[in-house]
């Protein structure tokens, strides 16, 4: 592989994990990225190599994040497992079959975030919802099973779903979503590597060398986070949401 194709592999790699870090959708950098500079790949093997960057760089974001910020174990815990599952479930699936029917769905969901999010100037700007305990676990678990699905089966945009999730789902703030999202991202990612490796789809000479780099943004990006606050991430994660419409969009109409 040429020298210069890892080195833009690993600036792409770089930028997702400092935008992960913050509000997800690190995936929307590198992977439409790969996609362009290695043509004669499988699309799965390439997603499949993507998620070694993007597990270290959630690994390093979580961590900073860990430090600074309160987590609900008890529920991560069971988010983790039932993420973890559906991912490999879906990332299974991914060698099966083709996963573009998705995308006009999704240019239309997002719309409707983009709209609520810039509209609603409050949103995410404190915790809202206070659910017993049985509804927290059953909305967490059955957020758990769609985003960890979605991760494995077609990936770009999954921490910005699980963000999202947390935010109007569970009712987090945004620095307290953004920090739970990362834990159950972790997940997500691990479980479609092991299917991956069990599959024999990493590429190695890639993953290893994005996953530094990705690794160096997630940090670079939590330690801002966490610095600016809610209003920061939220006005990040509004610039996401239109980027990832724009992403969508630009595959259903024009492609």
């Amino acid at each position: 592989m040429e020298t210069y194709i890892i080195i833009l592999l690993c600036v792409a790699a770089f930028f997702a994990g400092f935008v992960d870090a913050i509000v997800g959708g690190g995936g929307l950098i590198q992977t439409p990225v790969a996609l362009i500079l290695l043509p004669n790949y499988a699309v799965a093997s390439i997603i499949g190599s993507l998620k070694i960057p993007a597990f270290s760089g959630t690994s390093f974001a979580a961590y900073q994040y860990l430090k600074k910020v309160q987590m609900n174990w008890k529920l991560l815990a069971v988010m983790a497992v039932v993420a973890f599952s559906a991912a490999f479930l879906g990332s299974n699936l991914l060698t099966l079959v083709h996963n573009d029917f998705m995308k006009p769905l999704l240019l239309i969901v997002l719309s409707l975030i983009a709209i609520y999010t810039f509209t609603k100037k409050d949103f995410g700007a404190h915790q809202a919802k206070e659910h017993t305990p049985r509804t927290q676990l059953l909305l967490a678990v059955l957020m758990s099973v769609c985003l960890g699905f979605y991760d494995g089966f077609i990936g770009p945009g999954t921490g910005s779903f699980l963000v999202l999730g947390f935010v109007t789902v569970l009712g987090f703030d945004f620095l307290h979503a953004s920090a739970n999202a990362k834990m159950v991202n972790l997940a997500t990612n691990f479980g479609s590597i092991c299917l991956f490796v069990l599959k024999g789809k990493i590429i190695w000479a890639i993953a290893l060398p994005m996953a530094l780099c990705n690794a160096v943004g997630g940090w670079v990006g939590a330690k801002l986070a966490i610095k600016k606050g809610n209003e920061f991430i939220r006005i990040f994660f509004l610039i996401v949401i239109v980027g990832t419409l724009i992403r969508f969009g630009y595959d259903v109409f024009f492609k």
